[in-house]
């Protein structure tokens, strides 16, 4: 990638940020709400976020060599509480300039003027002031969804796009601090999801249907082992739809977890395992109506301790591994990652995105420096292997069905520095990573001759 194409991929954010910042009012105005003089009845939000990427050294099979671009996304939200009835939505407006022809870009970076929530909340309980008892809440409709530590469902930040569903969600929350949560949702489908519909940025609502649904439970116990306590039990029940042909997955994931959060002087752990089991198909294909039986694994071990010293140093190690399949009759072993977040524990999605919860092994350390209450500093390296050498590793699609090119896949180093350019309202990110490619990433047969991988971005997000 040549230095003028880095450069323009760059150019909008910064152009943004001279202007946000050379005009006063922008910074004067505060959250949108109190600009417009909403009463109190009313929640209104609104951010846009424009972010220059280039990466070089694709490590896909597929794609261009080197791409760059410049994606927008614009959000609002709006709600008004009734009482006991809040009634609510928002859109999500993303789209993506500039890409390659052949771009790995898809409905992670594209879905322009989206209602991805409208929906009515229902308060169950005690929600009066000073209330003691337990409280609820029922939101149906569209809606996005965080559960526990976000990594099997979450509403995405990093991503441009974002998971939304269509349902019901009830949430539980006890006098002493115990959380259950139960939902039967439908997985909004992100339209359009082909080339010339995402190169064009073009409008198209997403759908949902009962071809696919998403259903489970969460609970959560505070004060449990120094920490707390999750467990999980999810559903997921898919078949082939007209014009839409599915692994027709029925698979059910069961998990735990156990944290702590960082505090100052202190050590904090993050411990969560998940077992998949049910049925499915090998691929999508038509001709592929044999059903075989799944048995997966993924865990996540975290122990770090934070400094009470200047910049407030957190040390951590980092662990993750997850099944793959070996392509043994009748099994499949990979591991869903469902509707999670991947940003926390691998460093930037977008054009990268090579690490996931599939077919990896992976140890790591990791470095938080909080320079103050506007900047801080993560850094992050990794090890790689692959759990199943006969498949794909993690999420880059190169593989090696003999496993004659081993389980070494290489080594990421990822930073991400954030600094808020007006507190509260003007944030500015700029983060890269470097794969080094070793083992499988070099010699598997479909593995791209390009050297190794770097990425590179720059953010500005304006919250309102």
């Amino acid at each position: 990638m040549t230095n003028r194409a880095f450069l323009t991929a760059l150019a909008a954010p910064c152009a943004l940020a001279s202007g946000l910042l050379a005009s006063p009012a922008h910074a004067e105005a505060g959250p949108l709400a109190r600009a417009l003089g909403t009463g109190p009845d009313w929640t209104i939000t609104a951010s846009i976020r424009v972010r220059g990427e280039a990466i070089d050294g694709q490590f896909r099979p597929t794609g261009p060599r080197s791409d760059s671009a410049v994606s927008i996304r614009s959000t609002l939200a709006v709600e008004y509480d009734t009482g006991p009835v809040r009634i609510g939505g928002e859109v999500w407006d993303a789209r993506m300039f500039g890409e390659a022809a052949n771009s790995t870009a898809g409905t992670a970076e594209v879905n322009a003027l989206e209602p991805v929530q409208a929906y009515v909340k229902v308060e169950l309980g005690d929600w009066g002031k000073g209330a003691k008892g337990g409280r609820g809440l029922l939101t149906l409709g569209r809606q996005t969804m965080d559960i526990g530590s976000r990594r099997l469902v979450a509403r995405n930040r990093f991503r441009n796009t974002t998971n939304a569903f269509t349902g019901a969600n009830l949430e539980w929350t006890a006098a002493g601090g115990i959380h259950a949560q139960a939902f039967w949702v439908m997985p909004q489908a992100r339209l359009p999801d082909d080339a010339p519909g995402i190169h064009d940025n073009r409008v198209v609502l997403d759908r949902e249907s009962g071809t696919l649904q998403f259903y489970g439970a969460d609970l959560t116990l505070p004060h449990v082992l120094g920490g707390t306590l999750e467990a999980y039990a999810f559903g997921l029940a898919e078949r082939d739809a007209p014009g839409r042909l599915t692994r027709n997955r029925r698979i059910g994931t069961l998990g735990g977890r156990l944290f702590a959060k960082p505090a100052a002087g202190t050590w904090d752990h993050d411990v969560e395992v998940a077992w998949q089991f049910g049925k499915t198909r090998r691929s999508t294909s038509a001709t592929d109506l044999a059903d075989v039986t799944v048995s997966a694994w993924w865990t996540h071990a975290e122990a770090g301790y934070s400094m009470t010293g200047a910049w407030h140093p957190r040390f951590a190690v980092l662990f993750d591994a997850a099944s793959g399949d070996g392509g043994k009759p009748g099994r499949y072993g990979r591991f869903d990652t469902l509707y999670g977040s991947r940003r926390a524990d691998f460093g930037p999605t977008a054009f990268y995105g090579a690490l996931q919860r599939s077919n990896i092994v992976s140890p790591g350390a990791r470095v938080d420096l909080t320079f103050s209450k506007h900047t801080d500093l993560q850094a992050t390296y990794r090890a790689l292997w692959l759990e199943d050498r006969r498949d794909a590793f993690a999420t880059t699609g190169v593989k090696d069905a003999t496993g004659a090119s081993g389980r070494f896949a290489g080594h990421q180093l990822d930073a991400r520095l954030r600094h808020w350019l007006v507190p509260g309202l003007l944030q500015a990110e700029a983060g890269g990573v470097v794969l080094i490619k070793g083992g499988v990433l070099k010699s598997a047969p479909n593995a791209p001759a390009t050297g190794d991988t770097t990425y590179g971005y720059i953010d500005l997000s304006l919250m309102l």
